[in-house]
């Protein structure tokens, strides 16, 4: 079995990486986003990308790095929101924008991962997002065709693998990571732990190392709140 384990992100994306690709990246939000190998494509200084996510990070993490150095030329997406650079660059018009409803990114993601080409649904009939798409009746209801989405690279954040690249996510960091993980033609994960092979229960993995071709250990990412909200603290009785 071939070493998956690269020393660094940097290393695990060094030969991969080209201008004008389609990556995909997992997370949602900031929760369960591959931080360690953002920077690295940051850093790489790779050109005119398209980008499937969910959203695009904040100002200053995340997908948010890309945006600053004008890496990204399209996104894919679901949620905006939280980024000021993002929504500049946008209705600037130097951003291209292609709003997927997120059940329907899910489902588009999972889909190429699948093998399968397209799929009908009914979201989005009669709104902005059906135009140009054909429709088809089924039941008496219409329905939309949504093609499959493939990534020349897909980026996961994991919180343990074993060395054949078996993944395990912790609790809502696993979100659209699943998805993102099947849709690549070359799969990087980046993950915290790492143990030897026959240590994880095969019950409890929830993507097969068939799907990850590479690994990075990031032991201690930041985990960066979106929104830290706390409640004021109770007064201290004398």
């Amino acid at each position: 079995m071939a070493n998956k384990l690269y020393p660094s992100a940097a290393a695990a994306l060094a030969d991969i990486l080209a201008d004008g690709q389609t990556l995909a990246v997992g997370g949602f939000g900031l929760c369960g986003i591959p931080e360690a190998l953002i920077v690295a494509l940051r850093d790489s200084g790779v050109r005119n990308l398209t980008c499937i996510s969910n959203n695009a990070g904040v100002d200053g993490f995340g997908l948010g790095l890309l945006l600053a150095t004008r890496q990204i030329r399209k996104m894919i997406s679901s949620y905006v929101g939280e980024n000021r650079e993002f929504e500049r660059q946008y209705l600037s018009g130097e951003l291209e924008l292609e709003f997927t409803p997120q059940g329907t990114l899910a489902e588009k993601l999972r889909a190429g991962g699948a093998g399968i080409p397209a799929f009908f649904t009914r979201t989005g009939v009669g709104t902005p997002i059906a135009e140009g798409k054909e429709t088809r009746e089924f039941d008496g209801e219409t329905y939309l065709l949504e093609p499959a989405l493939r990534a020349d690279v897909a980026l996961v954040k994991a919180w343990k693998a074993d060395s054949a690249g078996n993944l395990v996510y912790r609790k809502t960091a696993r979100n659209f990571n699943p998805q993102v993980a099947t849709a690549g033609r070359v799969t990087v994960a980046e993950v915290e732990e790492i143990v030897p092979l026959g240590t994880l229960d095969p019950d409890t993995i929830h993507t097969p190392g068939a799907f990850i071709q590479r690994l990075v250990l990031n032991p201690a990412p930041e985990k960066r709140i979106e929104q830290r909200t706390v409640r004021p603290r109770a007064a201290v009785s004398a």
